[in-house]
């Protein structure tokens, strides 16, 4: 069986032989140890690399984990996506203020992907459809090609080798770019080859048809190959597509791949409606990967009837089909239909993909028990109630290969010496480090790797930010994109609460990694920031950096030496995280809500080494039915209120008094998120935080009790469940036999299933 798993953000993948194949007592790729010879430092090396300019944020990275996964499991798996010649934008902030900057991220090419324009395929946009005798054709269409690019997906010490396949837009020879006059054909294709830093929807809608359609053609040309690759011998019956091939679809951006299978079964291989449905359903599996209502795509009709004019015809067929459906099983219950149709019919008539992946599929699922228990019971609770046994959670997981042994070689070793290394293979071992606990040498030796990892970052940030800072301060650390829901502000009112307690307790050094309220944010960390680090009052024991441009390579410096994680998303808001999984992992304890996976990471550890704070799921509905009220937080606690009229009056921009007054308008008039509500027990948690970090070595036996709980988090055990719950397949931990070992004498050991 081949494994295919779309994504329209492609993952965040780095070169793959950045020691992934090390082993855990050398942390040195055999390639690596003649570099000196040739007057080349590795490290030095991996500072020039660009990262990857593909995807932007936590999906892409979850991708690039579970195809490290699968390539580790012996599944036989693709990753799809576009090749974006720029990505989303490099950010470098000035005077405070975020500017985007180009992504040129292939100025010097990459060496780790492979062209392969024999597979280069045709994709139709525009045009018009025609009835005839003959059936169903989609004509006059606009062509883009799409040309394949290979990055080898390596497994660790199997020798098994995946690929992921990145689609890149090119003009068709027919006309010539330079020359081109016709309107619309140069805007079809100039845009899809640029950039994923977009503006538009029908751009967007472009780039996300753009991968469905290729990879689809590109699957069923391998479906059709025989088995034994003789271009002889085409498979032409599609009974036992379901049975090869199985397509998770991550999130709602590849979803115009369900109308896709369709058109190309029905109107193109001339299969009938309900088989080719059948088929498409059983092949297809959607991944839910957010709640935010503004979150979930929703297309306008008008857009995709002048794009994708066949398609519109199918998803209105598949919609009339489902709503038969619901009206036989719920007679004269109008407003259910209404509820589960794929259209929206108020105002500007839209498509709901979600709802479109999940009649289309065959399993759905969350990312986190609490997320898919919302997905079940709010987000898309009519569908649950129809067929509750589609629905699974499947919770995130991390690769330790990247977040343990490759960022953080210190701890992998330590962590090898007491247990050994098949925790690299199997994270559940981590359990073996409860033992440990109460062993004053160990604990010794996981607060001096920590130590040594902070100097490093501390290190770093005079190179490069040019602020000291002092590496005995606690590292409290903040990594999210930024959004409301996820509340860099109450970190923000946190930080000028301690300001005005000055001086604060325990050193501190605040780190956080942008639309109109995201800069406004950025803005206001740095305005505040450049206040506390030039108080000669406060001196070192408070720091405030705004890491800019974050990206993968900065993850890997920052979450080994970071001593506390912020996890601090409203209760209900966050689907999973995986950062908060990375920072556990390397030794960092977490200060949080019980939001997403904290929920989890709170069952494994035990609440009581998990700094959990505010409002549960219930207590947020029930606000929400009570109705909440900002001025009245403001109003009864003072240091709020000092802490925001601060920021009304201009006291952190002087020279602008008036700059912050649509944040704070928001938080008072406009908050979803309810900062205020939670800003208390926010600020006594942390004080707990101080207290137990002045006593070094109760602070370390908790990092310990958290790195031995980690296991769970792996995405080794995530893929493992889609492959044996949704994919129908089994894993294998047997070891191909390496190229210059005779296959015959290896064959007993090579684990079921390759790739077509």
């Amino acid at each position: 069986m081949s494994l295919a798993g779309l994504c329209a953000f492609p993952p965040l993948l780095e070169p793959t032989c950045k020691g992934v194949t090390a082993e855990v007592g050398t942390g040195q790729h055999p390639g690596v140890q003649c570099l000196p010879s040739l007057g080349l430092d590795m490290e030095e090396l991996e500072e020039i690399e660009e990262d990857a300019g593909l995807g932007n944020g936590g999906l892409g990275r979850l991708a690039a984990c579970f195809l490290d996964s699968m390539a580790t499991l012996g599944l036989a798996a693709y990753g799809y996506g576009i090749r974006y010649e720029y990505g989303i934008f490099n950010q470098k902030i000035r005077d405070g203020w975020q500017v985007e900057e180009a992504d040129d991220w292939l100025r010097h090419g990459n060496p780790w992907e492979k062209a392969r324009p024999e597979y280069m395929l045709p994709v139709h946009f525009y045009g018009r459809v025609e009835h005839a005798a003959t059936g169903i054709k989609w004509i006059d269409t606009q062509v883009v090609l799409a040309l394949p690019y290979d990055t080898p997906v390596p497994g660790y010490m199997n020798n098994t080798v995946n690929t992921m396949r990145l689609w890149s837009a090119r003009a068709p020879n027919d006309f010539n770019l330079r020359d081109c006059n016709v309107p619309g054909q140069c805007d079809a294709v100039l845009p899809l080859l640029c950039s994923q830093f977009f503006e538009g929807k029908e751009l967007r809608l472009k780039q996300e048809y753009f991968v469905v359609a290729a990879t689809l053609q590109d699957i069923i040309r391998r479906f059709k190959a025989s088995k034994f690759g003789s271009t002889e011998s085409v498979r032409t019956v599609f009974d036992s597509f379901p049975d090869q091939v199985a397509i998770q679809l991550n999130d709602t951006h590849p979803a115009m791949a369900i109308p896709e299978l369709m058109r190309i079964f029905v109107d193109i291989e001339k299969l009938p409606w309900n088989k080719a449905w059948d088929i498409t359903k059983r092949t297809f599996a959607y991944t839910n990967h957010t709640v935010l209502p503004e979150a979930l795509e929703r297309w306008p009709v008008d857009l995709v009837e002048k794009l994708l004019p066949r398609h519109l015809q199918i998803i209105y067929e598949i919609n009339q089909r489902h709503l038969d459906h619901i009206a036989f099983l719920f007679p004269n219950d109008v407003d259910r239909l209404r509820r589960m149709s794929l259209i929206e019919e108020g105002g500007t008539k839209r498509i709901n993909m979600a709802h479109l992946c999940i009649v289309g599929s065959h399993a759905v699922n969350g990312v986190a028990k609490i997320h898919s228990e919302i997905v079940k019971t709010q987000v898309f609770e009519d569908f649950a109630a129809l067929e509750p046994e589609k629905f699974q959670n499947k919770t995130n997981g991390i690769t330790p290969r990247r977040w343990l042994l490759l960022c953080n070689p210190g701890l992998a070793e330590l962590i090898a010496e007491k247990i050994g290394e098949d925790y690299v293979r199997d994270l559940s071992q981590l359990t073996k480090l409860h033992k440990f606990v109460d062993d004053d040498l160990f604990i010794r030796e996981v607060a001096k790797v920590k130590q040594e990892n902070k100097v490093k970052f501390a290190q770093y940030l005079e190179k490069e930010y040019k602020v000291k800072i002092n590496p005995s301060s606690m590292f409290d650390v903040h990594v999210k994109r930024i959004h409301e829901y996820k509340r860099q502000l109450m970190n923000c009112l946190h930080i000028v609460t301690m300001y005005n307690r000055k001086p604060p307790r325990a050193p501190r050094g605040q780190a956080a990694p942008g639309y109109h309220m995201a800069k406004m944010i950025i803005k206001l960390i740095n305005a505040v920031g450049h206040v506390v680090n030039n108080d000669p009052v406060v001196g070192s024991k408070l720091k405030v950096i705004f890491l800019e441009n974050y990206r993968v390579s900065l993850a890997e410096k920052v979450i080994p030496a970071t001593d506390l994680s912020e996890q601090i998303s409203t209760a209900g808001t966050e689907a999973s995280g995986t950062g908060n999984m990375k920072f556990m992992l390397n030794g960092a304890l977490t200060i949080g809500t019980m939001d997403g996976a904290n929920v989890e990471m709170a069952e494994e550890a035990g609440e009581e080494n998990l700094f959990i704070f505010g409002m549960r799921v219930e207590d947020v509905t029930e606000l929400d039915k009570e109705g909440y009220h900002a001025q009245e937080y403001y109003n009864r606690l003072p240091e709020l209120k000092q802490a925001i009229d601060q920021i009304r009056s201009g006291f952190f921009s002087p020279k602008e008094p008036d700059l912050f007054k649509d944040v704070v308008n928001m938080l008072f008039h406009h908050d979803r998120f309810k900062v205020f509500a939670d800003y208390e027990a926010y600020v006594k948690c942390q004080e707990k935080v101080s207290e137990l970090y002045l006593n070094s070595k109760a602070w370390t036996k908790m990092v310990i009790r958290n790195i031995a709980a980690a296991g769970k988090f792996s995405s080794d055990r995530t893929i493992k469940e889609y492959a044996r719950d949704i994919w129908h397949v089994e894993p294998s931990d047997l070891k191909i036999p390496p190229p210059n070992e005779p296959r015959d004498a290896g064959e007993d050991k090579t684990p079921n299933g390759t790739a077509a």
